[in-house]
């Protein structure tokens, strides 16, 4: 999954031609939150969550992020201008790619509020109209009318890749096809209040009633994986691989391919509300990755490569993860990302709400050229925290996992705002 990638580049490059390479390979859209991000938190570079959240590779670390705890959101943090739109080398094909999914993210940024703190939805009105409208002549000259660049923070960025997983699965058992994929449990509810401690967000946490009435956690993936759920009518599918399928959930979404050729598209339905864990930092507490005798690479193929070789030792890993994720059938266009808008391969990247409005065009200028360019936020990740840490989507296919697999670029980042913003906050 890792892959060096060129960092010899001295100025931004657009993505574009990169993609246009995936695309002859057959390159298709993904759904679902970060790979990287989600394994490089294990501590290992593996593609593939959370909610809605999808594949990573081996370990990295990013830089720390600037957003600290004492910072909530990017006003608070603090942005300044960025680079005009104009100064930026953005290509034709870049630009549309971006206005395009810009146009999908727009009903919901006039509508949903701004955790950001740098916008309000009337603020997005008039692009919005705009880009509903936008013939297809110059898409580059858009977003030159109508916005101007902040940067949060420090503007260090960081960004991994992740990608929608094909896998052997079935809707119907068949011999062979033996993990089930299971919908989301009517039990599964939040405590009433008193039931349980609030968490940290303010929220009562996940879990199930008793028999007597009182509340517990949901079972874990040892318990499931045990046959907690068997029996219940849940089971929507079936996979063949349950590495494949464990990494399908640290994804959050994906296709399931049936010997007949079929394909099911599966999406981030909830989850347990246990916490995650990353089996590459397992793994590397336990000193099985290296290069030694005995050890394994930390990317995902040096992983799975584990799992295999020792599936009762692989199980046992795997169960150190005690989240589990349930999925939905998905039927339409693409995976859904957290805006419930279609995510689409190049052009949508997931960030934290708290520091990026979702729907909001970002310009990322990074090692990696071919995450350079333009990119709209419009999903989010259990790994994805702080300002200007970001998770680009690849689509889906051999190509897109080894690109997300790879996927580890340090730079810098802008958020585009509405015309006015920079003003309205003081900035200048």
């Amino acid at each position: 999954m890792v892959r060096q990638g060129d960092n010899s580049a001295e100025r931004p490059v657009s993505k574009m031609p990169a993609l246009r390479a995936l695309a002859r390979v057959g390159l298709k859209g993904l759904l679902g939150a970060g790979l990287m991000a989600a394994l490089a938190a294990c501590g290992a570079v593996v593609p593939t969550t959370g909610g809605p959240s999808v594949s990573r590779p081996p370990v990295r670390p990013g830089p720390s992020s600037t957003a600290a705890p004492t910072s909530p959101n990017a006003a608070a943090l603090g942005v300044k201008a960025g680079r005009a739109v104009s100064a930026l080398p953005m290509s034709t094909a870049d630009a549309a790619g971006a206005l395009a999914s810009f146009r999908e993210s727009c009903p919901r940024l006039i509508s949903r509020t701004d955790g950001s703190g740098l916008t309000s939805p009337d603020d997005w009105r008039q692009a919005c109209t705009a880009a509903a409208n936008w013939g297809p002549g110059s898409p580059a000259a858009f977003f030159v009318s109508y916005f101007e660049t902040a940067q949060v923070g420090d503007g260090n960025a960081y960004a991994t890749g992740y990608y929608e997983p094909e896998i052997a699965g079935s809707r119907s058992p068949l011999p062979g096809y033996a993990a089930p994929v299971y919908a989301m449990p009517a039990d599964l509810v939040r405590a009433r209040p008193g039931d349980a401690a609030p968490l940290k967000d303010g929220r009562m946490p996940l879990g199930r009633y008793g028999a007597g009435g009182a509340f517990t956690p949901y079972y874990d993936r040892a318990q499931i994986d045990a046959g907690a759920l068997a029996g219940q009518g849940l089971e929507i599918a079936w996979a063949a691989d349950p590495v494949e399928f464990f990494f399908l959930q640290v994804q959050g979404s994906g296709r399931l391919v049936a010997p007949d050729g079929t394909v099911t598209r599966i999406g981030y339905a909830g989850q347990n509300g246990l916490p995650y864990t990353g089996i590459g930092g397992v793994m590397r507490e336990r000193g099985l990755i290296g290069s030694g005798p005995g050890q394994y690479s930390g990317s995902m193929q040096g992983i799975m490569q584990y799992l295999r070789e020792r599936p009762a030792e692989g199980r046992a890993l795997m169960e150190q993860n005690r989240s589990w994720v349930f999925f939905k059938i998905l039927n339409g266009d693409g995976p859904l990302g957290a805006l419930n808008v279609p995510v689409r391969s190049g052009n949508s990247v997931a960030a934290d709400p708290r520091f990026v409005p979702l729907g909001a065009p970002v310009w990322l200028d990074l090692d990696r050229r071919e995450a350079n360019g333009m990119w709209i936020a419009q999903d989010t990740g259990g790994a994805i925290k702080g300002a200007n840490r970001f998770d680009t989507f690849w689509g889906a296919g051999a190509q897109a996992r080894t690109t997300a697999g790879g996927m580890s670029g340090r730079g810098s980042a802008l958020i585009f705002v509405p015309k006015g913003t920079l003003a309205r906050l003081g900035v200048r």
